[in-house]
C-alpha cells in the first residue's frame, strides 16, 4: 500500500475517531457472516458501532489521540467496537455476545482516556455510570431518611400510648 494511500486511510480512521476515548477492542475471526451481522444488528439497536480496523492505520491514526494506548496495544485480526450509553454497557453487551458465540474473542478496553487498559470482562464487571450515580444519590439520602425515621419513632410511640388509653376508656 503507497504512503499516500496508508496516510489518507489513517486520516479517516483519526476523523471517525475523533473524541471518542473509550472503546473496546475484540477479534471475530472464526465468526461466520450471519453471526457477525446478528452481533452487528443487536450493537446497531443499542448505538454501539463496530468497525473492523487494520491495526498498522490505526496506530498512526491513535498515537496521539485519547486512543493511543489502545492502538499501541492491538495485535492481530481486531474490531473496535464504541458508542451506547457507557463503554461498561458496551463491555457487558459483548461479554453476552461471548457467551453465545465462543469463537468471539474479547481483548482489551479503555475507559475515558486512561492509559491503563482493562480487558472487556473486567470491565463488564464494573458499574455503569447510571448505576454509581443511583448509588450516590441512595447514600447522600440514607441520613435524611434515617433522621426522619428517628423523629417519627417517638411520635408513633406516643400516638400508640394514647390510642391504647382511648381504648382502655372506651371498655
Amino acid at each position: 500500500m503507497s504512503k499516500p494511500l496508508k496516510r489518507m486511510l489513517s486520516e479517516n480512521l483519526r476523523r471517525c475517531y475523533e473524541g471518542v476515548d473509550s472503546a473496546c477492542v475484540i477479534d471475530l475471526t472464526g465468526l461466520g457472516v450471519q453471526r457477525t451481522q446478528q452481533i452487528r444488528r443487536d450493537l446497531r439497536q443499542k448505538s454501539i458501532r463496530m468497525q473492523v480496523v487494520k491495526n498498522s492505520m490505526a496506530r498512526l491514526a491513535f498515537t496521539d489521540g485519547p486512543l493511543g494506548p489502545l492502538a499501541a496495544e492491538l495485535e492481530g485480526p481486531c474490531a473496535l467496537v464504541t458508542g451506547g450509553d457507557s463503554i461498561v454497557e458496551v463491555a457487558k453487551a459483548l461479554v453476552q455476545w461471548a457467551r453465545e458465540f465462543a469463537e468471539l474473542s474479547l481483548k482489551q478496553a479503555m475507559v475515558d482516556g486512561a492509559t491503563e487498559l482493562l480487558t472487556v470482562r473486567e470491565l463488564s464487571k464494573m458499574k455503569s455510570r447510571v448505576e454509581l450515580i443511583g448509588e450516590v444519590a441512595m447514600l447522600i439520602a440514607s441520613p435524611g431518611r434515617a433522621i426522619a425515621g428517628c423523629l417519627r419513632s417517638p411520635q408513633s410511640k406516643i400516638a400508640g400510648c394514647l390510642k391504647a388509653m382511648a381504648e382502655e376508656d372506651e371498655e
